[in-house]
């Protein structure tokens, strides 16, 4: 096993295929955004912030899902495999050997029940930080709070387009970071 990279967090943000209510027969929540930056742990610096588009392989795009995400039927038919997403995280964030973290659980389980039903290897490593959960447990707050309500709490602004995966895992590396450097102090 590859010795463990602490040198940065990468922060991850998925959109995934959605409905107003269940999936349409036949259909099943799947990627089609991978938001991606690293957050450099030492200074809390946001690195970069990259999105990879995925093309739905059991699913398609819905009208509520792009009012939702900005994301169309379109853009996700021109995306690249999951299974290429995957491989893209562990090449060039080196996600097996370091940190990473996301906003709540959902993404964490997305990644998980798609890896498993597609028989593709799991793209990260061990140790996750569930930002949203440690946000609440920080600020001491009676439950936790969405990605949006953090920032406003932490007097920063959201920046891009909320519910695109790359903008939403910059501002959740900006949260992050508050944290960190509030634990520096």
């Amino acid at each position: 096993m590859a010795k463990k990279k602490l040198d940065q967090i990468i922060v991850i943000d998925v959109e995934a295929t959605c409905w107003e209510g269940e999936p349409p027969p036949g259909q099943e929540n799947e990627i089609i955004e991978i938001g991606i930056c690293p957050l450099e742990a030492a200074t809390g610096t946001r690195l970069e912030k990259q999105s990879i588009i995925v093309k739905p392989e059991r699913s398609t795009v819905s009208l509520f899902c792009t009012q939702l995400t900005s994301l169309t039927r379109e853009d996700a038919a021109a995306g690249i495999s999951f299974e290429e997403a995957c491989s893209i995280l562990k090449r060039e964030y080196r996600t097996k050997q370091r940190v990473w973290a996301s906003f709540g659980d959902y993404d964490r389980r997305q990644f998980e029940n798609q890896c498993l039903s597609r028989n593709i290897a799991y793209p990260f490593g061990p140790t996750h930080i569930n930002v949203k959960n440690l946000f609440a447990i920080a600020r001491q707050l009676p439950h936790e709070v969405g990605m949006a309500q953090a920032l406003k709490m932490l007097d920063l602004p959201l920046e891009g387009i909320h519910h695109r995966g790359g903008d939403d895992a910059w501002n959740i590396a900006g949260i992050l970071s508050e944290l960190l450097l509030r634990l520096q102090v």
